[in-house]
């Protein structure tokens, strides 16, 4: 691989800490449908570009290895600066990959035992309800098959009988949606990227938001929806959640007064962006645009080079 691919690996590793100022602008002033749809293929595209240039990077150090070499049927090895700096960014870039994965498979290990408990206390119920005798104020989306809905005793005190049908509609609405999947998602970007960890609460924050906006559209009042969400957060604030797995999506969570304020608020148009957030669409667009072009040229480069250590000119 040439000095030049080796620069423009670079890209796919510093954009993405681009990204999560950018989604934050995005999150709070599109409509939540798009913006999700925005983020989640934003944040898998900007991983992917982040893992194949690392990937891209450790091949050439990887050359100086005998088996290696042999494997592609090498005749010399990849250069890309002196041999020394090479090996020395072939191991940095294995490093990360490797702790990237570890660190992948520990938390999926923690979702999948979490999961695990939280339908196991589900496992008596039948119905789609699921009712814990607990005083603590709490009720979130449980993903599976079938999907639930937990919510504890605590938290159906505390709401009216109309404020309950808007949580439960609320819940439905990310079981509906499999907004799980999407979470799980951006999770896995941003185990990829440390720069993507910040992608993770604007899309939560959109999800719950296209929740809020389905809840309202089925009970057919933005006013008591708005009213039973402040009044879930309220009672549930005080109280930690026992038996909700980390990954659960709950109308309590996230920035819940910028959720209510929206609800109150005339639904906005979806028509024509305004010029900051096209500007940030735009931006975020162009990451991943710059992204994966950087990536594919790199790759280009580094073919070309192994078959230049093959001994190939082109010629058959």
């Amino acid at each position: 691989m040439s000095r030049l691919g080796s620069l423009m690996l670079l890209l796919p590793l510093v954009l993405p800490f681009l990204a999560g100022p950018v989604c934050r602008v995005l999150a709070t002033s599109l409509p939540p449908k798009r913006v999700v749809w925005l983020l989640v293929c934003s944040a898998a595209g900007l991983a992917a570009g982040s893992a194949a240039a690392l990937s891209l990077l450790v091949v050439p150090g990887a050359t100086h290895l005998r088996p290696v070499a042999a494997l592609g049927h090498l005749l010399t090895p990849l250069v890309s600066g002196t041999p020394g700096m090479t090996v020395v960014i072939t191991v940095v870039a294995a490093a990360l990959l490797t702790a990237g994965g570890a660190l992948l498979l520990r938390d999926a290990h923690g979702w999948w035992r979490q999961l695990r408990q939280a339908r196991a206390l589900a496992a008596g119920s039948r119905s789609e309800l699921v009712v814990l005798e607990e005083e603590r104020p709490d009720a979130y989306a449980l993903p599976g098959r079938p999907g639930r809905i937990v919510i504890t005793s605590g938290m159906l005190r505390a709401l009216s009988a109309a404020e309950r049908e808007v949580l439960l509609a609320h819940e439905r609405a990310h079981l509906r949606g499999r907004h799980h999947v999407l979470v799980a998602i951006v999770e896995l970007a941003a185990h990829c990227h440390p720069g993507l960890r910040a992608v993770r609460e604007p899309l939560r924050y959109a999800l719950e938001r296209t929740a809020d906006e389905s809840a309202a559209q089925v009970v057919g009042d933005r006013r008591l929806t708005a009213r039973a969400i402040g009044r879930a957060a309220l009672a549930a604030r005080t109280s930690p959640a026992l038996h909700r797995p980390g990954f659960a999506l709950a109308a309590t969570a996230g920035l819940v007064p910028l959720r209510v304020a929206a609800l109150l608020a005339q639904p906005a148009r979806t028509g024509v962006l305004g010029a900051p957030r096209c500007m940030a669409a735009l931006t975020l667009l162009a990451c991943l645009a710059v992204s994966a072009g950087a990536s594919f040229e790199a790759a280009e480069n580094l073919h070309t080079g192994i078959e230049i250590a093959q001994g190939e000119t082109g010629e058959e």
